[in-house]
């Protein structure tokens, strides 16, 4: 079952390294996959985070698509309704397969206006991302790269198994993700998340408040992680 919008809103308040961290604990099994691995350019790092419903595509830039005009047109209406299903919020995930990805940009003034009003609060792309002046307010970007033009950038397929950065996703999954990355979250996850994340903050505050008094030392240290007290 899908988590309420109400239950993926309250991951907002965490950023992404928190989310990891707290899937150590309530899904020990993702704590070495499921996050970007590589690099990703955040252009609005003040933005808060977001989490969504995951829609994915792959696409090129670098050659025309071959196709006609007419199903060019077709692919693209697929890729729309394909993003503006439900469940939502949704974040876009795609993947660019051209063999130097970011070659043309899918993502500027235009396609973020059109993907919020579809009901995506951001993407994750390895592609690169333009117009950073003009994109629409509140939109999320995480990209492999910024670039000049579209060049003959299309969709090739909808609804597919993607690799972003080293994070596999697939269409559906729940993502998210700010400026230090993002990471796939078991849907079965969400609500243990914010439990999750107050043990982490009681257990990190004791050896971060030891550690900021005088007389803190190695045997201090010592003290509280033979203890249980401390994390990292």
């Amino acid at each position: 079952m899908n988590p309420s919008t109400e239950q993926l809103r309250a991951l907002v308040a965490y950023d992404t390294p928190t989310v990891c961290n707290a899937l150590e604990l309530v899904a020990p099994e993702r704590r070495g996959h499921g996050f970007t691995t590589s690099p990703l350019v955040c252009p609005d790092p003040a933005r808060e985070p977001m989490v969504g419903f995951a829609r994915t595509a792959t696409i090129r830039a670098a050659q025309p698509s071959g196709r006609s005009r007419e199903d060019d047109t077709a692919a693209r209406l697929a890729y729309y309704a394909h993003i503006a299903a439900e469940p939502q919020p949704t974040i876009t995930v795609i993947e660019d397969i051209d063999p130097c990805p970011g070659y043309g940009a899918w993502w500027g003034e235009v396609h973020t206006s059109v993907h919020r009003g579809l009901g995506s609060v951001g993407v994750v792309t390895n592609g690169s991302i333009r117009d950073l002046d003009e994109i629409a307010e509140g939109f999320g970007l995480l990209a492999g790269s910024v670039g000049p033009s579209h060049a003959h950038v299309h969709v090739v397929d909808i609804a597919v198994p993607v690799n972003v950065a080293g994070m596999r996703v697939l269409s559906g999954d729940i993502v998210h993700a700010d400026r230090h990355g993002a990471v796939v979250v078991p849907a079965d996850a969400v609500a243990a998340i914010p439990d999750a994340v107050d043990k982490i903050v009681a257990a990190e505050s004791i050896l971060i408040e030891a550690s900021k008094r005088p007389g803190f030392d190695y045997a201090t240290l010592e003290r509280i992680l033979t203890g249980g007290g401390g994390s990292h």
